[in-house]
């Protein structure tokens, strides 16, 4: 029997089949910088205050919007307008026709194996609570997509 994000679309997922797509990388919760001239978007390793260093997740996501309204709610509705997701994000991939990564928890069956890869933000990010100025830190590793 194939796993379900081979056989359904992602609007036929259920919320339980839809968060376990998250593959907890951590990427969606940087701060981003888009140029207002050129629209180019940068990255940065500044991590949103929520975002747990130790396991890449946030430290109150059922109810992060009280914490941090301007938060985004990753939807099948809102996936194709989501650009700034970088391009091994599961919802991407996925919306994309691409499959999930080998590295993926639900193919690997090891939910730290991206984190040995260096595919997460672990050990990698610093929180916003602590920076002064975000564009002090653009940098280019959560764009890269390995596979």
């Amino acid at each position: 029997m194939k796993p379900f994000w081979e056989v359904k679309s992602l609007s036929e997922m259920t919320t339980e089949e839809w968060e376990l797509l998250c593959d907890g990388c951590g990427k969606c919760c940087l701060n981003k910088l888009i140029d207002d001239e050129t629209e180019e978007l940068f990255y940065t390793n500044v991590a949103c205050k929520l975002l747990s260093k130790k396991d890449c997740h946030c430290m109150h996501y059922s109810n992060r919007f009280q914490f941090v309204p301007q938060c985004t709610a990753i939807t099948n509705d809102n996936i194709a307008q989501l650009t700034w997701l970088p391009d091994s994000c599961a919802y991407r991939r996925l919306h994309a026709g691409r499959g999930l990564a080998s590295w993926h928890p639900l193919v690997s069956g090891d939910k730290k194996l991206m984190h040995r890869k260096g595919i997460s933000v672990k050990g990698k990010i610093v929180s916003e609570a602590k920076v002064r100025d975000v564009e002090d830190y653009i940098v280019v590793w959560p764009l890269l997509d390995i596979e």
